[in-house]
């Protein structure tokens, strides 16, 4: 199948343009005037030109999925101009002109031709769940439903955008503490495999016998120099074993259980997926999306297999006439406030906005947490460095100076 770039007019004669796959040429003319285009000029794009583009589409599949960021600006500019009673397609064709990600382009154009084709959006994304997920799509499906696409597409937007601002803070914490674990790690092993040696050399061709603090600092140096090769490849093959194990079903239900019982970080680990789950399904089910459609969205996107489990678990039981808030205490996972919360807003009506408000705590709790643990960690890894630094000198020192005793 090659790839068409084409610009033309409609049938208001208004200038229009685009992209768009066919098996030919002809093919492609003939789809453009199904969709009441009529063609100026249509040109097969250069097989450089494709290659890159599927180079560019395969290593944003590598890499991830579309940034989020550029999701998210694309969802809030289509819902300004949806909100502004532009049609879906001229909407789409203004967003396909100025968004620079190539992959992101692309599926623009292609959701875009797959409209004009007669498909609903929210099918039209569903062509393209490498991009948009479930819970985008379904919300899309309801705001098309309901007549208010462009306060879905907002919502949406919100959505994403704060998605994306707790995991940038978080991870914004995050960054120093791993840079200072992996430069303090690096400079450790430098030390001791290749400046300790040429130190001590001196001494051992001496003939002194050396202080216990010195042989082991030695034995240490030996044993990395000789074995660092081994170590780095058990660690690598650790690693990928680790990997392959946490992909299965009981592999990361046991990790995601590990990592909600470790201390300090468990706490925020749980308070990260009880945001995530609250967010997800207020959001949900503020946009006309139902209780059960909701719920099974939402178990997708917690990434908890944990909490994934007690809201499969929790899903059933709604579906048999069960409130939310019960089957969720029932399973030990959530916290006692959202459950509270939860079951207030189930008696009130008012159940999408306290689950926003759960979210809202939640997520301030975690940026609290997050940074108070870093405050904690970096002093600590400092002076870990520090003793570990220390010792070493001191075992390089004691030889020293048991020379200048000596010679006294």
């Amino acid at each position: 199948m090659a790839l068409y770039t084409w610009s033309g007019y409609t049938e208001r004669g208004k200038v229009t343009h685009g992209m768009m796959d066919a098996v030919s040429l002809r093919e492609a003319k003939l789809k453009l005037r199904s969709q009441g285009v009529f063609v100026s000029e249509i040109n097969e794009e250069e097989a450089a030109s494709q290659t890159s583009i599927v180079k560019d589409i395969s290593l944003k599949r590598f890499l991830g999925r579309v940034k989020l960021e550029d999701l998210t600006v694309m969802t809030r500019q289509l819902s300004t101009l949806v909100g502004a009673s532009i049609p879906l397609v001229e909407a789409l064709s203004a967003l396909y002109e100025q968004t620079e990600s190539p992959a992101m382009k692309k599926t623009v154009a292609q959701v875009r031709d797959s409209v004009n084709e007669g498909l609903s959006f929210a099918d039209a994304l569903s062509r393209h769940k490498r991009i948009f997920s479930d819970l985008y799509i379904n919300m899309v499906r309801s705001g098309e439903a309901s007549g208010a696409l462009d306060v879905v597409l907002l919502r949406l937007a919100e959505f994403l955008e704060g998605q994306h601002r707790l995991r940038a803070k978080v991870g914004a914490a995050l960054i120093y503490p791993l840079v200072l674990l992996c430069v303090s790690g690096f400079v450790l092993f430098y030390l001791l495999t290749a400046v300790v040696p040429k130190v001590v050399g001196m001494f051992e061709n001496m003939g002194q016998k050396l202080p216990l603090p010195t042989r082991i600092l030695i034995g240490v140096s030996d044993f990395l120099g000789a074995t660092w090769w081994i170590l780095a490849s058990l660690l690598i093959v650790a690693i990928v074993l680790f990997m392959r194990w946490k992909k299965t079903e009981r592999g990361a239900l046991r990790f995601d259980r590990f990592r909600m019982n470790v201390p300090i970080y468990g706490a925020v680990y749980r308070k990260v997926s009880v945001a995530r789950f609250a967010r997800t399904l207020g959001t949900l089910l503020s946009s006309g999306v139902p209780i059960i459609e909701s719920m099974k969205i939402v178990r997708t996107v917690v990434q908890n297999k944990v909490m994934e489990a007690s809201i499969e678990e929790s899903t059933g039981e709604v579906m048999e006439g069960s409130s939310i808030a019960a089957p969720l205490k029932k399973s030990g996972v959530f916290p006692p406030i959202i459950i509270h919360m939860i079951s207030t807003g189930e008696k009130s009506g008012t159940l999408e906005e306290m689950l926003i408000k759960a979210a809202d705590a939640y997520e301030e709790d975690v940026e609290t947490a997050v940074a108070g643990l870093t405050s904690v960690l970096e002093p600590f890894m400092i002076v870990i460095m520090g003793a570990i630094v220390g010792s070493i000198v001191l075992a390089i020192l004691l030889p020293m100076l048991e020379m200048s005793t000596i010679v006294r």
